[in-house]
């Protein structure tokens, strides 16, 4: 079998979607499935990369012509399925991609969609609400398959669309687990002391991410006589979305307000092994989305991976698998008294923190790329005549 995977965003482009594409990408193969990557231009990967499959990095614009690039490359390839990646800032914000199964499937293609989110595009000054709903949820009329990451997004394509299926996302870093020593020889190189109550935060900043939050909760730490600090991992911002540098010069803004630029450290773009160790090696994971957590971030999935003691927002869709209190700290969105508060009890309480970080790990094993890929694997049996159509995933997240 062989997939044309269609990406807006892949490796070494910074972002979430192009990492968990990558990660599937070498998962499917791992099973025996071909897949081949159509992506940006700024994906430089050498074709001939070990690490990767093979990419045709040949899109400037995501815009009507790339609809026709996309076919010409399927059939080069012989390409059994098109699957495309989508979350809309990785597209550019250009509506083109959602009205590309309905083109493909003309021209004899099957196509498979992912929703990394439902968030609606922008399409034109005074574009309605229903008007950007309706190209969002496009794809999922007509393509062959459509899967979600999480349950939230499942919710709102459910009992409308033919053939759907959950399959969460796995952790875009691999999961270690290092020594008590290792773990002081991490801090050491970044700084930090034994008693330094050291946060982190991992990922992009944007408004959907809490940053505001996430330095309001070290400034009361710190005015609490806490020597907190604030390490944050990775690139500031990604590759897909502008708006976001200005959320991150508002977040900057705030930090230099309150004095507490000596007490946060940003580390910029870091090996896979670094960012795992840096995971390792904090007190507490804070990740405070505006709009609760959720398996579509595969950040949050990281820091369960390597054993993180996570505060994290309220999820507003259900997450049966996890427990406020057992695998993370749950605390209202936007509200920096609550995390601060949640962090403290962690860092009082040594027999919780180890709780939260065994548990964390436990969890994080329902989401290996092995199983995902086999899950993929089933839905792009279905169509072909390779699976048993009772085998296929059902609508519930794992």
């Amino acid at each position: 079998m062989h997939i044309l995977m269609v990406t807006g965003e892949y490796p070494p482009m910074q972002g979430g979607v192009g990492a968990y594409s990558a990660a599937l990408a070498q998962a499917l193969n791992a099973l025996g499935v071909q897949v081949s990557v159509l992506t940006d231009r700024r994906a430089t990967i050498s074709p001939d990369s070990p690490a990767y499959p093979r990419s045709y990095p040949q899109v400037d614009r995501w815009g009507w012509g790339s609809l026709g690039k996309i076919a010409d490359r399927a059939r080069a390839i012989a390409a059994d399925w098109i699957h495309v990646q989508y979350q809309t800032a990785a597209f550019g914000m250009h509506p083109a991609i959602n009205f590309g199964p309905l083109l493909w499937r003309r021209r004899g293609l099957r196509v498979a969609w992912t929703y990394h989110d439902l968030l609606v595009p922008y399409l034109f000054p005074k574009a309605g609400a229903r008007l950007r709903r309706w190209v969002t949820e496009r794809p999922a009329f007509s393509a062959d398959v459509t899967i979600v990451t999480n349950e939230q997004d499942r919710r709102q394509l459910a009992g409308r669309v033919a053939v759907l299926t959950a399959i969460p996302i796995g952790s875009n870093i691999r999961g270690v687990q290092v020594s008590e020593a290792e773990r002081r020889a991490i801090r050491t190189d970044w700084g930090y002391a034994d008693g330094d109550l050291l946060l982190a935060y991992f990922g992009f900043l944007n408004r959907s991410k809490g940053g505001m939050t996430l330095v309001e909760t070290l400034q009361r730490l710190v005015g609490q006589g806490r020597n907190a600090h604030l390490l944050m991992v990775g690139e500031r911002v990604g590759a897909s979305d502008p708006t976001n540098f200005a959320y991150l010069q508002e977040v900057e803004a705030r930090i230099a307000e309150w004095g507490l630029a000596k007490r946060v450290y940003w580390t910029g773009r870091l090996a896979d092994a670094k960012v795992a160790g840096a995971l390792n090696a904090i007190d507490v994971l804070v990740m405070p989305y505006s709009d609760g957590a959720s398996l579509r971030r595969g950040t949050l999935m990281a820091g369960l991976a390597n054993g993180c003691a996570i505060v994290t927002t309220t999820p507003q869709t259900p997450l049966p698998d996890f427990q406020d209190g057992r695998d993370w700290l749950a605390v209202p969105p936007n509200d920096a008294d609550a995390t601060a508060q949640a962090v403290l009890r962690i860092a009082d309480d040594p027999a919780l923190a180890a709780k939260l970080r065994a548990n964390a790990r436990q969890r994080s094993r329902l989401y290996g790329w092995e199983s995902i890929a086999a899950r993929h694997l089933a839905v792009y049996g279905l169509s072909t005549g390779l699976a048993n159509p009772s085998r296929l995933p059902d609508n519930r997240l794992l």
